[in-house]
């Protein structure tokens, strides 16, 4: 099974998490600029990762677009997500995990939210997201 991770950093909490998972599922990872929707679309398992920002929602200028022409044509594809935060209480994973269902993907487990970077993981919720892509 192929799998990927595409992630937007802004401060690198994000980044961070997306290598702790890569190194764990030995998968291919990319910076959401080098990602080429049709590229990704031909992985069984496609992983996006976004820190919530402003309000709680995605980064707007270069995940969002990319997000957006991505589920225009991922319809039953595997997804998984995951993001960190440092305020609010995840109401941006929620609504993002809404959202993927509401494209008819499948979404194999529970968004991972951190607060923080790597360090913060709770060790229960990322093992369980893990397995589940395993």
């Amino acid at each position: 099974m192929k799998q990927v991770i595409v992630y937007w950093s802004g401060t690198g909490n994000t980044e961070d998490i997306a290598n702790k998972i890569k190194g764990d599922l030995g998968c291919d990872c990319f910076n959401v600029s080098n990602a080429n929707v049709d590229d990704i679309l031909s992985y069984d398992t496609i992983i996006l990762g976004c820190p919530a920002m402003g309000a709680e929602e995605l980064e707007e200028e270069e995940f969002k677009p990319f997000y957006d022409s991505l589920m225009a044509k991922a319809a039953s594809k595997n997804i998984a997500l995951f993001g960190s935060y440092g305020w609010g209480d995840g109401e941006w994973m929620r609504l993002w995990v809404s959202d993927v269902k509401g494209y008819g993907c499948n979404l194999l487990t529970d968004g991972l939210i951190v607060n923080g970077d790597s360090s913060a993981i709770v060790d229960s919720e990322y093992e369980a997201f893990i397995n589940a892509l395993k």
